[in-house]
């Protein structure tokens, strides 16, 4: 079992930045990809961004330029740097973690509200 913990979300303005963190404990394999979606009220989870163990990143597009992925994997951490705010990325945040066996894990959640 994988259990991931979120920190990191809060209140931010427009423009402003936040930086979520997550850290992953439990039975991991060392080759996984580790990653971040997002949900507002009424809408679909939607993948944010996403890296591999090898490094390789994915972002949404509506994310791309504003948003950086990135991991320490001796720590089993994943850290979503967030600039640059819109309203519209307002959403409960959750980190998300893919095994090799096809294993999917989630973490509880984070909110981010971007408002004045």
């Amino acid at each position: 079992q994988v259990q991931l913990v979120e920190s990191g979300g809060g209140l931010v303005q427009p423009g402003g930045s936040l930086r979520l963190s997550c850290a992953a404990s439990g039975t991991i394999f060392s080759i996984n990809t580790m990653g971040w979606y997002r949900q507002a009220p009424g809408k679909q989870r939607e993948l944010v961004a996403d890296i591999t163990s090898g490094g390789s990143t994915n972002y949404a597009d509506s994310v791309k330029g504003r948003f950086t992925i990135s991991r320490d994997s001796a720590k089993n951490a994943v850290y979503l740097q967030m600039n640059s705010l819109k309203p519209e990325d307002a959403a409960v945040y959750y980190c998300n973690m893919k095994s090799p066996r096809g294993s999917i894990y989630w973490g509880q959640g984070t909110q981010v509200t971007v408002s004045t």
